[in-house]
């Protein structure tokens, strides 16, 4: 250390100004000898009024001042007086004499002292109450933490018991958070003053003694009136129910056993015993007027009561953490209702068809917007649908519903899966439209509307699949033998973007026995790897099994890898169509033939045993399209029945030429074919082929 200029000696109006210093400075002054013994202190400082001199000159400051951290501080002190490097504006903890159970802040400044030669003489300690001060700033911490680690999820329990870390230990030994019961469901809050029966959940508790707790009674637990998550009312009148009542916070500043109101809620005043919980305070967690619970505090290791700053501080806390469960709780309703209307929407179960199950998995199951569908289709067809909206809640939920309607639409109208995708595409366009309408104060006017869509056709007597979609969709075919492929679905734009590329289609061969997944998204999960290959493991296990349980392997393949985000798969195995529900004949185009169409189908319906009434109407049908395609048609002509969900007549000729329904006037001598067809029939309708067309009905299916 550098030496320092000699000065001359402090006697006369030196030493007065020195006596001076010490008697009157409000900074606290303390001379200390190497063995940290105070020598001279001065007088004028609060901590020093009730404090004799003669206590305190001659001892070392751990033996005067109930110091927190007795060791840590004079270790510290040792260590400037051992290296010369000054302590400086270090904050300390103590307890006055005569008042243990407060607690004091001070800063210390800490110097050594040496003579012109280096000799050390001692310490200079320079102590500042900054009580006040401290307590502020840990008040700010704590409103720090609770914005930042508070209301994190849309989560009423998890917000509630993030409030409880925050609070326990830095202001509360034990912190308790009961919400209304009503509120975990999205319901809205009661207002003011909450009724007595209004049942309140138990939705957080934190103990600095005992972690959590469980409630269960086991040593380790800390003591609770009521375990977690029960439910009841609160029985008054006690603290609890007064601030339910009238929305003010209420502070006790002592818990003994003397308080009328511990009788009226027994449970509570025995746990309150149980963890020697001195000092209550209570406020409501409220937002407009309305109760969404209650936070408690006791406190049992610190032991000054609850101030005022306390009380403002909670308050505040409560504003902050209302909000957030409100919030939750907003979500959590838009959630249950998205849910709700997208379970009524979707079908109750995949249709059942004799040449294929299925069954649907969707990612998140709750979404709002995800959707899938099978629709029965003529011919023993069926379409396969998956999709989902872009987004979540109750509006992905409501354009679910719309898309979903015209898909419906559109496939009963017999469109191939790239037109109805191009169809689809306009309606989706549209609705975007319309959004792109709303004020701009509307939150869907900033949210644009996008969908992914998946469209497939199999047909079971032809043995084919015919698939386009819009987005990036997956289909992943597991045959009988084992192998597996991943078919190469030609990827579009999203349903409703300004993009106008047509959308493409492929069709390939699906042997029987085979397991499809047909998903609105790319499923990375699914794609060869190795020894962990899941598409293997599908296609050793899949025959025999139940689809219910492959599907939960594909939901635990897709679990174990990178989130695919919100997906839409159908699960789909194909079986053998039995061949003798099924009859085909190549007919000749002569005006013979509907003679001989008449009588093959009612020697056929007589093998299945179809019932005479229905068997005269189907004679009748394809007497009709017969005729039609002999007169209006062109070679050749093929006539088939089909014994499926309905009984199905289909005449098939090489021309392209549309039928029209015609209503004939008394006076005309034709020209009510068709309009006989639709009186005998449930349906009917024409689909287009490469080679021509096809008109087809379809009655009520055949007993048995």
């Amino acid at each position: 250390m550098a030496q320092s200029e000699p000065t001359a000696p402090l006697d006369g109006p030196g030493a007065a100004m020195l006596d001076a210093l010490f008697s009157q400075s409000l900074v606290g002054l303390h001379l200390l000898d190497t063995d940290l013994r105070v020598v001279r202190v001065n007088t004028a400082t609060p901590a020093m009024r009730d404090v004799p001199v003669e206590d305190v000159v001659g001892h070392r400051v751990d033996e005067v001042y109930g110091l927190l951290d007795a060791d840590e501080v004079m270790a510290l002190v040792r260590g400037v007086l051992d290296s010369g490097v000054p302590l400086v504006a270090h904050i300390v903890r103590a307890h006055r004499r005569g008042d243990p159970g407060h607690q004091y802040f001070h800063e210390i400044s800490v110097f050594r002292l040496e003579t012109p030669s280096g000799d050390v003489l001692g310490l200079a300690v320079a102590v500042v109450e900054v009580t006040e001060r401290e307590e502020s700033r840990a008040r700010e911490v704590v409103l720090e933490m609770t914005r930042e680690h508070v209301g994190r999820t849309l989560d009423v329990l998890e917000t509630c018991q993030e409030l409880v870390d925050v609070l326990v230990p830095r202001v509360a030994d034990i912190a308790v958070v009961e919400v209304v019961d009503a509120v975990l469901r999205g319901d809205h809050p009661p207002l003011a003053p909450l009724p007595r029966d209004v049942p309140l959940r138990r939705a957080a508790f934190r103990s600095a003694a005992g972690g959590v707790g469980t409630g269960t009674g086991t040593d380790a637990d800390a003591p609770q009136a009521h375990p977690l998550g029960d439910v009841r009312a609160l029985p008054g009148p006690t603290p609890y129910t007064q601030a339910l009542s009238d929305l003010r916070p209420r502070a006790v500043a002592s818990l003994d056993e003397d308080l009328p109101w511990l009788a009226a809620d027994p449970a509570r005043a025995r746990a309150i015993r149980a963890a020697g919980a001195h000092t209550l305070i209570t406020a409501p967690l409220t937002v407009r007027d309305t109760v969404l619970g209650l936070i408690s505090l006791y406190r049992t290791r610190q032991g000054e009561p609850y101030d005022e700053d306390d009380v403002s501080l909670l308050l505040q806390v409560a504003d902050h953490t209302a909000l957030s469960i409100d919030n939750a709780r907003r979500y959590t309703r838009e959630h249950t209702i998205a849910a709700t209307v997208q379970r009524q929407l979707l079908p109750r179960r995949p249709s059942s068809h004799p040449a294929l199950e299925t069954t649907p998995l969707l990612l998140p199951p709750d979404s709002g917007g995800q959707w899938y569908d099978t629709i029965p289709l003529s011919g023993a067809r069926t379409g396969l649908a998956v999709g989902g909206v872009v987004g979540r809640g109750l509006h992905a939920a409501a354009v679910m519903g719309q898309l979903r309607t015209v898909v419906r639409s559109l496939a009963a109208f017999d469109v191939e899966p790239d037109e109805l995708l191009a169809r689809l595409n306009d309606t989706a366009t549209f609705l975007a439209a319309e959004r792109a309408t709303l004020p701009t104060a509307d939150p869907l006017h900033r949210q644009a509307l996008a969908a992914r869509f998946a469209y497939a056709v199999y047909d079971p007597l032809t043995l084919t699949c015919t698939v386009a979609g819009a987005g990036s969709p997956s289909l992943v075919v597991v045959h009988a033998d084992g192998n597996t492929e991943v078919r190469n679905v030609p990827a579009g734009s999203l349903l409703g973007s300004e993009d106008k590329t047509p959308f493409a289609a492929t069709a390939f061969t699906v042997p029987e026995d085979s397991l499809l997944i047909l998903s609105d998204t790319p499923l990375p999960a699914l794609v060869a790897s190795g020894d962990a290959d899941a598409l293997r493991r599908l296609a050793e296990q899949h025959r025999g099994r139940p689809l219910e349980d492959l599907r939960d392997d594909v939901l635990y393949a897709l679990a174990g890898s990178a989130e695919p985000g919100p997906t839409a798969l159908l699960l789909v195995r194909t079986h053998p169509f039995p061949a003798d529900r099924v009859g085909v004949w190549q007919l000749p185009d002569t005006p013979t033939v509907v003679a001989t169409a008449r009588r093959l189908v009612r020697d056929r319906l007589a093998d299945w045993g179809v019932e005479r009434e229905t068997a005269h109407d189907t004679e009748l049908i394809v007497s009709e399209l017969v005729t039609n395609a002999v007169r209006y048609g062109s070679p050749p002509l093929e006539l088939r029945v089909i014994n499926d969900r309905a009984l199905t007549c289909e005449v098939r000729d090489g021309s392209a030429s549309t039928p029209r329904l015609r209503h004939a006037s008394v006076a005309d001598e034709g020209g009510r074919g068709l309009f006989i067809v639709a009186q005998l029939a449930q349906a009917w309708g024409t689909r287009y082929t490469p080679e021509g067309k096809i008109i087809w009905t379809e009655q009520n299916p055949p007993p048995g």
